[in-house]
């Protein structure tokens, strides 16, 4: 039992030896936007004391796991802290809050998508996550402009929000989510 005890911390130790920059790196950035999109969801009162130590401690875990459960477990935290911030706290929608805590949703997963295909001792030319941030880049802008668009030609916005544009919006999710699996399948 000693012996393989020790087998693991050398084989972890050997590990941690071997990582290489760009790699951890996307691992930090990973916990940097996980942070900063709980503690833009939550709302401020709640993040005084332990709960911002439960926060961070969950914003670590897609960075050392991101081919687990872990990306997915806080974007579901940092989506319920919006709503208790909300419903809850009875915290207004505002637009900025709303795009900032939806692109950092999107670039923490990005990120996630991105360090599961990079090992911890890969040596990664730096250019491969310029261009990947600059499509993620590109996609958080078109979907702000695009969403900005429609909510004023819309006439949607202000302080009143309507409970009908987000049960649309996850209909319309889970309709993508389900062409995209259908597709997939019948290929």
């Amino acid at each position: 039992m000693i012996d393989a005890v020790t087998g693991r911390v050398r084989a972890a130790q050997e590990a941690v030896a071997r990582i290489s920059a760009v790699p951890l790196m996307v691992r930090v950035a990973i916990f940097v936007t996980a942070l900063a999109g709980l503690a833009l969801a939550f709302p401020a009162e709640v993040l005084i004391g332990r709960p911002l130590l439960f926060l961070a401690v969950a914003a670590v875990l897609p960075a050392v796991g991101p081919r687990r459960l872990w990306p997915t477990f806080v974007a579901l935290v940092m989506v319920g802290g919006w709503l208790l911030a909300t419903d809850g706290y009875g915290r207004p929608v505002a637009l900025w809050r709303l795009l900032a805590v939806a692109a950092l949703l999107y670039l923490g997963h990005s990120l996630c998508a991105l360090a599961a295909l990079l090992p911890y001792d890969a040596v990664v030319d730096p250019e491969l996550v310029t261009r990947w941030l600059l499509r993620v880049g590109a996609v958080l802008l078109g979907t702000a402009v695009l969403a900005v668009l429609l909510l004023q030609a819309a006439g949607l916005g202000g302080e009143a929000g309507y409970q009908w544009v987000t049960v649309l919006g996850l209909l319309v999710a889970v309709g993508v989510v389900a062409l995209l699996g259908w597709l997939l399948r019948r290929r």
